[in-house]
């Protein structure tokens, strides 16, 4: 019907979309009239369950928290690896036992981090299998991010500290060296170890090192030494022992400063032993008078003090001293172990730092007289201070003393 407007209808068959049947015209009023929308489904009663409810809130907290989660951990990690603020190199104690919450509280206090919180949760992720932040001085350097400070600490590579003990020295010598070091900590044992026992030798340390762990690497150092040396010694070595190996070992160290006289020097007193002549030491006559503490360094050898009867005076006493004089050094204990093959039954300075040997008291009278005009012609007087051993003339012939050099280590 002209003028008047149709529902939309199926263009092939003329029904409107969905309805079948035949077209039922619409008044204007109808046709203007909106259509009556279908009302929605009807949410089940499932889905409409405060269980439901609540799983789906959980979900959404769970995706939320791990979203945080996500972000913060990478925010950590970040910042872990990330520089630090530190601006200049600087050293940092970690004190023994000091657990991570104290290394990452004092780090941050230093303003070498700048979360402890990150460097504690994160470094305790690294540290399996028994591994830990060691104690020592460490150098941390400018900018070192945290995972850097960790790697450091774990692997414990602390500053070294050294202390130098040489050849010659007594033990309560090297006692005096340990206790006045500032680095190390802790006191030193109340009894003296046994003199000799000490191995002379630059050993390192760090900060906390304890004064009674040096002592024990001491002793431990030289037990070993000697053993390794007294087993290559030279079969044919008059010594029964490795006491009185150590101990010849020790008057050899103090007689000669020089490596090329020690073998030289052990040959003399080695000879000496096998006639049964006195050993006619000075360094002996020293340990005798002042022990472990040494002679003063102006202090001079007198002919009186030849004379001074203690255990430890070669001139007077036959055959070695009862203990070791001082801690002999390698050289000298290989020196003893493999003597040279000489003749040779004196010995006395020759001015230079060395020494002259005889195999004759004649010759040897001759080398005296040479170094005392030597003496003489310093200014000092030849006969108010002994020949580094060098009784009178009278004595040495009628006794053929052997004279120790003059020009000894300076450590008495």
């Amino acid at each position: 019907m002209k003028g008047l407007p149709v529902s939309d209808t199926n263009q092939n068959n003329g029904v409107p979309n969905g309805q079948k049947g035949p077209i039922i015209p619409k008044s204007a009023s109808e046709a203007l009239r909106p259509e009556r929308v279908p009302d929605p489904p009807k949410r089940s009663r499932k889905a409409r369950s405060q269980m439901v409810i609540f799983l789906n809130f959980l979900m959404t907290l769970v995706v939320f928290v791990a979203v945080l989660a996500i972000l913060g951990t990478y925010y950590a990690i970040s910042a872990y690896q990330a520089p630090g603020p530190l601006t200049t190199n600087t050293n940092f104690i970690v004190r023994n036992g000091a657990g991570l919450a104290e290394i990452a509280s004092r780090l941050e206090a230093n303003n070498i981090i700048s979360d402890p919180r990150i460097f504690r949760y994160l470094t305790a992720t690294y540290l399996k299998n028994g591994d830990t932040l060691r104690s020592g001085e460490y150098e941390i350097k400018a900018g070192a991010s945290m995972k850097d400070i960790m790697e450091l600490l774990r692997s414990g590579k602390s500053i070294l500290y050294s202390v130098s003990l040489p050849e010659g020295l007594t033990v309560r010598q090297m006692f005096n060296k340990l206790q006045a070091d500032p680095v190390l900590e802790g006191d030193l044992p109340s009894a003296l170890p046994a003199e000799g026992s000490l191995r002379p030798d630059t050993y390192k340390f760090s900060r906390g090192t304890k004064r009674t762990e040096i002592v024990q690497q001491m002793e431990a150092a030289q037990t070993k030494l000697v053993d390794q040396i007294w087993d290559k010694r030279d079969p044919s070595l008059p010594l029964t022992n490795k006491q009185d190996f150590v101990t010849l070992a020790s008057i050899v160290e103090k007689e000669t400063g020089l490596a090329d006289e020690r073998a030289h020097v052990a040959s003399v007193f080695l000879n000496r032993l096998g006639k049964g002549m006195r050993l006619q030491s000075d360094p002996t006559i020293i340990y005798g008078i002042f022990g472990g503490d040494g002679k003063p360094a102006d202090r001079p050898i007198y002919q009186s003090d030849l004379k001074k009867e203690t255990p430890y005076n070669t001139y007077l006493i036959k055959g070695l001293p009862p203990t070791p004089i001082a801690n002999p050094g390698k050289d000298a204990l290989e020196a003893v172990a493999n003597p040279w093959k000489t003749q040779d039954l004196y010995f006395v300075a020759d001015g230079s730092g060395g020494h002259v040997f005889a195999a004759t008291l004649e010759d040897h009278n001759a080398n005296v007289k040479r170094w005392r005009k030597l003496v003489a012609e310093k200014g000092e007087d030849p006969n108010a201070i002994a020949v580094d051993g060098q009784p009178d003339e009278g004595a040495a012939a009628g006794t053929g003393a052997a004279s120790g050099g003059s020009q000894k280590k300076k450590t008495n």
